[in-house]
């Protein structure tokens, strides 16, 4: 964030017109909040905004970019290239800085790095509304295809499970114990038979969920008395999702109620469960779509929209009041050690972004 902030800054632009949010503040961890820049409209017309986030994943650490004909890969085989979401931020910036120079027409616009999305969209939960100026267009520069406009995205929530067995001497008296990591296979093989893990489809609804993090025990002379699991599950409906999460409970619940020691004591299970983010999706008619997509036409591309599986900056955008859509700027096979740029998507991502940018009427 740091050297985005000194690329601008070393274009002459006012250190008014650069600020933080309080964004880890209001989130309760990290260093930095998002990076704003506000600039005045050269002519009266809806407030527009850019944005990308600006971390990457674990796997991206120590990588070293170089060029491969086409594509920017991670000469280090080990790592992830980390153009997710590098790449979307250099879109916004380098808009930014030929702006700067050029000094072109222009409505007013918001510039926004956020913070902290791979971990759960965290800058774009709690960036302040205020802070942007109530921007009518909001563009965000993501992963993928820039021809595919994302008009909308999924929703998830995030479960904590923590289930309580009874501890006893595994050699001498394991009859006396409740295993959890009894009461936790069973409750998962319940789930995976009856269809409410992984890719979900009912006659009602469609969906997806995940277990992923299991921990327990200590010892293996222990029958062991406790085990924590985190999972997610994901839907486009914001019910069908609930009912995902209530039957993982309830699996749980059963699972807890049928273990038994010789005594016949049971285990117990604490669940817990928070929105992460709300599902959207915007009309092809909605002024933001339309903006992307000419401008994506205009560049020569065949242009397509779609709504995501996954969550985006976006999500929240549209939570605070921002219809927001994504473009791709290029980015293949992310958070993989295959994760590679194509660069003449990337240019065209450019190109894209400085239409809405600066043409009034696209």
């Amino acid at each position: 964030m740091s050297e985005i902030e000194s690329l601008i800054k070393a274009d002459g632009l006012p250190a008014e017109q650069i600020r933080y949010d309080d964004a880890h503040l209001r989130a309760g961890f990290g260093e930095t909040g998002n990076l704003i820049v506000t600039l005045p409209g050269t002519v009266n017309a809806p407030r527009r905004l850019l944005m990308a986030h600006v971390d990457t994943v674990p796997l991206c650490v120590g990588a070293i970019p170089e060029i491969d004909g086409e594509y920017i890969i991670s000469k280090l085989k080990q790592t992830a290239l980390g153009g997710d979401d590098r790449s979307g931020a250099a879109v916004v910036l380098s808009t930014l800085l030929r702006i700067l120079k050029e000094q072109p027409v222009h409505p007013p616009l918001t510039f926004l790095w956020t913070i902290q999305e791979e971990i759960g969209l965290v800058g774009a939960r709690y960036v302040d509304p205020e802070e942007l100026q109530s921007p009518e267009l909001c563009f965000n520069f993501d992963g993928g295809d820039p021809k595919s406009v994302i008009r909308g995205a999924t929703g998830d929530t995030h479960m904590d499970i923590r289930v309580y067995g009874i501890a006893s001497h595994a050699g001498a008296h394991p009859e006396n114990g409740v295993s959890a990591i009894v009461i936790v296979s069973r409750a998962i093989f319940q789930l995976q038979e009856e269809g409410w893990l992984g890719l979900i489809g009912k006659p009602h609804g469609t969906g997806t969920s995940n277990i992923g993090f299991i921990q327990g025990g200590a010892a293996t002379n222990v029958v062991t008395d406790f085990v924590e699991l985190r999972a997610e599950a994901r839907s486009h409906d914001p019910e069908f999702r609930m009912e995902i999460v209530n039957a993982i409970q309830q699996a749980f619940i059963e699972s807890a109620n049928t273990i038994s020691n010789v005594n016949n004591e049971h285990g117990s299970i604490e669940f817990e469960s928070r929105n992460k983010y709300d599902a959207f999706a915007l009309d092809k008619s909605t002024p933001v779509v339309q903006s992307a997509m000419n401008a994506v036409t205009a560049e020569g591309l065949e242009v397509s929209t779609r709504i995501s599986n996954g969550g985006l900056d976006a999500n929240w955008m549209a939570s605070h009041g921002f219809p927001t859509v994504t473009l791709g700027c290029g980015q293949e096979f992310i958070h993989t050690v295959n994760e590679r740029l194509h660069i003449p998507s990337y240019e065209h991502t450019c190109n894209i972004a400085w239409r809405l940018a600066t043409e009034i009427d696209s």
